[in-house]
């Protein structure tokens, strides 16, 4: 931790000089969010895909010049992660992560078309995230323009964030090695704060194999599943402990083929999420630990840990700080919190390396049919993420 920057080394004049002058941008930043919103991404239409990560690249392009690097790394399965590199005179590396895809179907803005109405903006993904696109890009475009000192920097992009991050993961756990620490663009938490700790996520599959039989005529000669797996469900029910901060969740259920068949398969999709590695080997145990009572089903889990818990380390809560005393240069008060969504932050925080997610869009409505973000708010964090990064020196 003695390698990252002081609050002490947060400059408020250059912090007040950044905010006006983003201030003097904002129908720009406006125009930004609305261009970017209203490229359709959503993560499973890698056709769409391709055509906003290309509106992305171009806009950044225009805004902070042709990068000094750029690498693009596509899967056929998923939206493709482009990383750019836009070195500086200093040593220090900064990674900005951020993703362009969506959790909304193609053919929604038809009905929910992006608004500007006064200090709001809505539309599909303005909150989640970007909005915190734009923030990141003119952070540093407001230092490159103000010729104000800044570390260099490394923008990592990806277009399968929202469905669990598995094509880019390596990439970006890649990407972030020897950097001094990682900044997350994702939406903030409820009133501003930045997020400091979040949850683990687990994405699981309780398979059970019963045997089929007719359920009238010789129903002793089946074994059902759906039985088996309602056991299952409850099992997984009682060991919910919100107090630990593990909830499990069976999300999706399926079983049977016919209402007078004995079920002879059924499945449940679950969703676990947890706080610390010791709840997360206990839901291990858990799910390794169920027992058919009828010899002649079987029950398999499939899945995994998607993201590892981020937890609030020394380094972390350094960085809050940090970023802390450069709000109230702007006459806020930064707070923080724990959440329970997760994102690519997750990785980073698995591998040491300091990070502050929760920087981007002021705002609400996450995946939901009425993400808001405030104009205030984006105008705000933009300067905020900027007067951070003049720390790095």
């Amino acid at each position: 931790m003695s390698t990252l920057p002081q609050p002490g080394d947060v400059r408020p004049g250059d912090v007040r000089r950044i905010l006006e002058w983003v201030r003097q941008h904002r129908e720009h930043l406006v125009d930004d969010l609305v261009a970017l919103a209203e490229q359709e991404t959503p993560s499973d239409d890698p056709g769409l895909l391709a055509k906003g990560l290309a509106h992305v690249e171009a806009w950044v392009e225009r805004r902070l010049g042709a990068a000094e690097r750029r690498v693009l790394h596509e899967d056929e399965r998923h939206g493709a992660t482009v990383v750019l590199d836009y070195p500086a005179s200093s040593t220090e590396l900064i990674v900005a992560l951020g993703h362009y895809d969506t959790v909304f179907d193609a053919g929604t803005l038809a009905e929910w078309p992006v608004r500007v109405e006064g200090d709001k903006v809505s539309g599909p993904g303005v909150f989640d995230m970007k909005g915190g696109l734009v923030q990141m890009v003119w952070a540093m475009g407001a230092l490159d323009e103000l010729g104000v000192p800044r570390p260099s920097m490394r923008l990592v992009i990806n277009g399968d964030e929202e469905i669990g991050s598995l094509f880019s993961r390596p990439i970006i756990e890649d990407s972030v090695t020897g950097a001094a620490a990682v900044l997350v663009f994702e939406g903030s938490a409820a009133g501003g704060a930045v997020k400091t700790a979040r949850k683990g996520v687990g994405l699981f599959d309780v398979v059970v194999t019963g045997l089929e039989a007719h359920a009238g005529l010789d129903p002793l000669a089946g074994a059902s599943a759906v039985d088996e797996i309602a056991a299952v469900i409850t099992t997984l029910r009682d060991a919910t402990d919100l107090e630990a901060g593990t909830s499990i969740n069976v999300g999706v259920l399926s079983g049977g083929r016919r209402r007078n068949v004995i079920a002879g398969a059924a499945t449940a999709g679950i969703d676990v999420r947890v706080a610390t590695l010791e709840e997360q080997q206990r839901v291990e145990r858990l799910l390794a630990s169920h027992h058919p009572r009828d010899p002649r089903v079987t029950i398999g889990v499939e899945g995994g840990w998607n993201r590892p818990v981020m937890t609030r380390t020394a380094e972390v809560a350094h960085l809050y700080t940090l970023a802390r005393a450069v709000a109230t240069g702007l006459g806020v008060d930064l707070q923080e919190a724990s959440v329970g969504g997760a994102s690519d932050g997750n990785f980073v925080a698995a591998l040491g390396i300091p990070v502050l997610d929760g920087l981007g869009a002021v705002g609400q409505g996450a995946h939901a049919r009425h993400e808001a973000i405030s104009v205030e708010g984006m105008i705000e964090r933009t300067a905020l993420a900027a007067g951070l990064l003049t720390t790095f020196q």
